[in-house]
């Protein structure tokens, strides 16, 4: 047999980094507007201009496809969040830099914002909080344990901490995101808003 004897077939089931992005993109936006409930593999394939066939090609089935967009969202979020950030930073430092992390992130993606919202008062919260825990945790274990040494942290609850460290920061994001706060009126989320809530904040976690 010599080289001319070879047939060339190609691969039917190659993966399209193009393809996937655009079904993952239309899979969130059709979840955050019509619920888990509203998402199928039918609907996603005719919204994404493919096959259903294709869809199976990147994922599993359908719980697979929302476990993925799920974890990949989270780790997105982990990981923004903790760019130019230190557990070695004073509260104060490692706080400014986490609150403006987070809001660039969540007014950057509000669509992907409302998504992990859902997520995280859905059982697949469950598995992605497990899935990242071991990072996340010990990194903000760390930064708040050295706080508390400090004394420029109360010891508190882990659901109290944060409910008073972070709930105000994504209350605001949601009203930027909304673009409207509690009366209906215009709401831009500028830096010195920021800035001046999570001053008051610190000065509520202080001993």
């Amino acid at each position: 047999m010599n080289e001319h004897s070879f047939i060339f077939v190609p691969n039917l089931r190659e993966r399209d980094p193009n393809k996937e992005q655009i079904i993952r993109h239309n899979a969130i936006e059709m979840i955050v507007k019509d619920g888990f409930d509203g998402l199928s593999m039918q609907k996603l394939a005719k919204k994404s201009n493919v096959s259903p066939a294709t869809i199976y090609i990147y994922f599993k089935d359908r719980n697979d496809l929302i476990e993925q967009l799920a974890i990949d969202s989270a780790n997105a979020l982990v990981a923004h969040t903790f760019k130019g950030f230190s557990p070695d930073m004073t509260f104060a430092q490692g706080m400014k830099i986490q609150w403006q992390n987070r809001a660039d992130f969540f007014i950057a993606h509000p669509i992907q914002a409302k998504f992990m919202e859902q997520v995280k008062h859905s059982p697949v919260g469950v598995l992605v909080h497990q899935k990242i825990k071991k990072e996340f945790s010990i990194v903000m274990r760390d930064f708040i344990l050295k706080a508390i040494k400090n004394k420029e942290l109360i010891k508190l609850p882990i659901e109290i901490f944060w409910s008073l460290a972070f709930a105000p920061l994504y209350q605001l994001i949601k009203f930027h995101n909304d673009g409207y706060g509690l009366h209906h009126e215009p709401f831009v989320l500028t830096k010195a808003i920021l800035n001046r809530t999570l001053k008051i904040t610190l000065k509520g976690l202080k001993p």
